[in-house]
């Protein structure tokens, strides 16, 4: 008995920084109302893959955040004297019961930190300004969203001044529940999540900015993404995820991470692309050794994405561009390349490599800066 309670002290000492965002009680009680957030989607550039406990981390991540590839969520709201949760999704304005079960989970792990959930039934209006289900990260932006939209009625019910800072935060933190990567689309250029010993700061709790200098070659960063396949994701997140517990190469993966994320300062600093090209490609091929030597095995890759990535090679080895590829767990491919080569890239990409996508399509984004109130 004895150990068990000393089990438990431990563990709410460990847990301590989570009580900083369970809110004092609220002092104001709106019967109804409604708000709007537009939240992006991001691309790793060192990858978040293996997680333990509640949504948390086995290795430090950090990404772009994208500035186009958005989810535009409004949360109606309005009181209600019955126990539990009430909420109705929509998708472009058609009910979407099978996204319910996901959410209904999210405000289960939240409402220790958003207790006024079970006082209030919700109707979630959400859309895309990118196809569902074209590989792009709609969890992160969608969660993200939400979060914002569910962190803005609580601001709604309090007295207590909430500053940004800790509105981003706590935003970041509730949208880590819903979706990991969903942390890193609260702000942007460059977002960090995930404990590391040479980024100030850093927290597998929540996301945030990256701290240090960022050279210009970085700066409003092209993100084209081929769209490969159209199609559901073959292996959910949640799944492989989980392949990585009994995973024989997992604590390599951890540590190869983390020593990635932290030769990227200095190439942060200094604007060396080659390098970044390194290890940007690395993770992306890193991502998918994984999957391919779980139990069970998986190739998310489809033949359209090696052809893409040798036509990136090959261009360029001919033209000297500092071009490359990364890779989320499916089958498009994000093409990266500095603003100063927009030009020729995107004459490249609709030339040479848009008939690798699924009716040749594609999307041009860019870095951003995170969420916005709508």
């Amino acid at each position: 008995m004895r150990r068990f309670q000393f089990a438990i002290f431990v563990q709410n000492i460990l847990s301590m920084n989570e009580t900083q965002f369970i809110p004092k009680l609220y002092t104001k009680k709106p019967e109804n109302g409604s708000v709007s957030w537009q939240s992006p989607s991001n691309i790793a550039l060192v990858k978040y893959w293996g997680k333990y406990g509640e949504q948390l981390p086995k290795n430090a991540s950090i990404s772009f955040t994208l500035n186009n590839c958005v989810t535009k969520t409004t949360l109606f709201y309005e009181r209600k004297s019955s126990h539990g949760f009430e909420f109705e999704v929509y998708l472009d304005n058609t009910r979407e019961v099978g996204f319910e079960p996901k959410i209904h989970k999210f405000f289960e792990r939240v409402v220790l930190y958003l207790p006024f959930l079970t006082d209030y039934k919700f109707r979630i209006e959400t859309s895309n300004s990118f196809p569902h289900s074209s590989g792009i990260a709609s969890s992160a932006s969608g969660m993200s969203a939400l979060s914002l939209c569910l962190l803005s009625v609580e601001k709604s019910l309090s007295s207590v001044e909430m500053t940004d800072a800790y509105f981003n935060q706590k935003a970041s933190f509730l949208a880590r529940l819903g979706s990991g990567s969903a942390s890193r689309s609260i702000e942007g250029d460059l977002i960090v999540w995930g404990e590391h010993p040479n980024i100030e700061g850093s927290s597998n709790l929540f996301g945030i900015k990256y701290p240090y200098t960022i050279h210009k070659n970085f700066l409003n960063y092209q993100d084209t993404i081929l769209l490969v396949d159209k199609g559901e994701k073959q292996v959910s997140s949640t799944v492989g995820h989980d392949l990585m517990y009994d995973h024989p190469f997992a604590e390599q993966r951890f540590e190869q991470a983390n020593n990635n994320l932290s030769f990227l300062i200095s190439i942060f600093e200094n604007g060396d692309l080659s390098k970044f090209i390194k290890i940007v490609e690395s993770e992306a091929l890193s991502l998918h050794a994984m999957m391919m030597t779980s139990q069970p095995y998986f190739i998310l890759m489809k033949p359209n994405t090696l052809e893409i990535i040798n036509y990136i090679w090959a261009f360029r080895n001919e033209t000297g561009s500092k071009v490359c590829f990364t890779l989320d767990a499916g089958a498009n491919v994000h093409v990266l390349y500095p603003e100063a080569e927009k030009e020729p890239v995107l004459e490249f990409i609709k030339k040479e490599l848009a008939q690798f996508c699924k009716n040749g399509g594609f999307i041009e984004d860019q870095s951003g800066f995170g969420a916005v109130s709508v």
